[in-house]
């Protein structure tokens, strides 16, 4: 539900005041005071006016200024987070909701983002299909039983009808860090696309080519459809739960939209993608859905029409060009190259404001064109942030 928070200045030292949320686990409308010392964390940004505008941007609405996330704010380049990833599996890190909370808030509290994602991996939700995975150092994510045939997916392939059962640590997970941002900033969760999911457990793993699963695409195409079909059901599931479990805004990722020639996505990514997306924009209308292909610039066109509230767009196209081909109603994210953190802050800033007005400062939510890689100077990130945030409209 839509959160509106009020903000009392002269009490601000002893009380908040009348925090009123509603639709959040489906709970009635309750007002709650706490003591702004003892319930906020002291490292985290302090409650503020704009606290919600990531998510008032998602929606359509206007802004003072664009908001800014990263995608894989939570990562190894940061010395917090390599403290933990040392010392524990992904999924151990990922699937327990200490580890997980903890690691997802590091990039906040470092840097301020307006928005807060969970930590987690969309190959997450593939076990309650009955795919098993593991992500491991140095080699990535391992399926080490890959869906090959219309036989594995009858016999071990399953629709995934119960998540708060096959995934309890997500609500947990969520539910407290919508307790920690809640008034401060805005929490995404996300979910990979059909395509996405369904390639990677044919592939039992990353691929340079997607061979495997672009042979099945012309040899058997109908065994292909069958498994997209059951993993478009599963992540619709999936993703709602995650909504009702306290997600604000949700990004689809295709991350494997590379691999695919616009007639092909037009076949096997895009109409699953849009499935999931209309059924939870169905289920949950208030909430945002961004949908992100990467390396999908050379069939950007076809995503015009698509159902997301917002397309993210990956750092191989000009925001210029992308905004003048999918026309100005449709809200775009993006798109600065990743490698651009590692050169240095005249440039780093630079880079921000070319894109925001590149974006035209409307209908625009600050993001990289990809993850943020590991070796990323942390002070890099801190100075990409602060000019998002500080960077308003140019004259006209």
């Amino acid at each position: 539900g839509l959160l509106s928070a009020v903000i009392c200045p002269r009490a601000m030292a002893f009380a908040l005041c009348c925090l009123a949320i509603s639709g959040f686990h489906g709970a009635a409308t309750h007002a709650s005071v706490r003591s702004a010392a003892g319930s906020r964390m002291s490292a985290s940004p302090l409650m503020s006016a704009d606290h919600d505008i990531l998510l008032r941007v998602a929606r359509g609405e206007e802004a003072d200024r664009t908001p800014v996330w990263l995608m894989r704010q939570a990562g190894r380049y940061m010395k917090a987070f390599r403290a933990i990833s040392t010392k524990y599996p992904f999924r151990q890190r990922s699937e327990t909701p200490d580890l997980a909370v903890e690691l997802s808030l590091q990039p906040w509290k470092a840097f301020g983002m307006d928005g807060v994602i969970m930590f987690s991996d969309i190959l997450t939700p593939l076990p309650g299909m009955g795919i098993e995975f593991d992500i491991l150092p140095g080699k990535g994510p391992i399926i080490p039983d890959p869906i090959r045939s219309m036989d594995d997916i009858r016999t071990r392939c399953k629709k995934m009808d119960d998540p708060e059962s096959s995934h309890p640590f997500l609500a947990d997970i969520l539910g407290s860090l919508r307790k920690e941002t809640e008034g401060k900033c805005t929490l995404l969760g996300f979910v990979g696309a059909p395509w996405t999911l369904a390639a990677y457990s044919v592939e039992g793993g990353a691929s340079k080519n997607c061979e495997v699963t672009k042979r099945m695409m012309y040899e058997a195409p109908e065994v292909l459809t069958a498994l997209l079909d059951t993993v478009t059901d599963s992540i619709i599931e999936y993703a709602s739960y995650q909504v009702r479990s306290g997600a604000q805004v949700i990004q689809v990722f295709d991350s494997w939209g590379q691999y695919l020639s616009p007639a092909q996505f037009v076949t096997f990514a895009k109409p699953f993608a849009e499935r999931v997306i209309v059924e939870l924009k169905a289920r949950h209308p208030d909430t945002p859905v961004i949908y992100f292909a990467h390396g999908s610039s050379g069939y950007l066109e076809l995503q015009r029409d698509m159902p997301a509230d917002m397309l993210s767009l990956d750092w191989r196209c000009d925001m210029t060009q992308a905004r003048e081909t999918l026309g100005k109603e449709v809200k775009v994210a993006g798109n600065i190259d990743p490698l651009i953190l590692f050169a240095d802050e005249q440039t780093i800033r630079a880079a921000v404001r070319e894109c925001i007005d590149q974006a035209g400062h409307s209908g625009h939510i600050l993001n990289l064109g990809h993850g943020i890689l590991q070796g990323t100077p942390e002070e890099n990130v801190a100075a990409l942030v602060d000019e998002a945030k500080t960077y308003t409209r140019v004259a006209a």
